[in-house]
């Protein structure tokens, strides 16, 4: 696959999953006010605490690659301040390769235990009983496309030999 194509790939799953979270967000949203509501009438979801903790796990996952992407997460430049500009995408692409290893194994561990959640029937203790492999699946997607976003970050780095630069769109 060309750089090109296999970044655009990347941009539109990342600009859907950051849609997707900014929905999530006015879910949690809705859903604290439906329960303040209801608890004035002496009554509850039962599931506020539950459903608002698997939203935002995905909210956080989901954001991860969408965040990379636009060089929103937080960075630390103690060493590329130091370094000479022209070496900064070197120190990137080892930054990034690291991180595109670790999240690909604690991906894979994440797999392996979402398929076994879904297998055993595994579901949530609570009056919902939610198939936990459900909101592990989420989490999952969310790996998956920060994965694929370290592994378009390392081609541009690779082939551009600076920095990619931030598109806002």
């Amino acid at each position: 696959m060309p750089i090109r194509l296999i970044t655009a790939l990347s941009r539109q799953l990342n600009k859907l999953s950051g849609a997707l979270a900014m929905l999530l967000i006015v879910y949690v949203l809705g859903h604290i006010l439906l329960e303040i509501v209801l608890r004035l009438c002496g009554e509850s979801t039962y599931v506020l605490d539950e459903f608002v903790g698997y939203a935002v796990a995905t909210i956080t996952f989901l954001g991860l690659g969408y965040s990379l992407e636009r060089n929103s997460l937080i960075k630390v430049n103690i060493l590329s301040d130091r370094l000479p500009e022209r070496f900064h995408w070197i120190l990137d692409f080892v930054v990034s390769a690291l991180s595109f290893v670790v999240f690909t194994w604690i991906s894979y561990y994440w797999y392996i235990n979402t398929l076994r959640s879904l297998k055993r029937g595994t579901t949530s203790s609570s009056i919902a009983e939610t198939p936990l492999w459900i909101p592990e699946s989420m989490v999952l997607v969310g790996l998956g496309l920060l994965c694929l976003t370290l592994f378009v970050r390392m081609l541009q780095l690779v082939s551009t030999r600076r920095v990619p630069h931030v598109e806002h769109t």
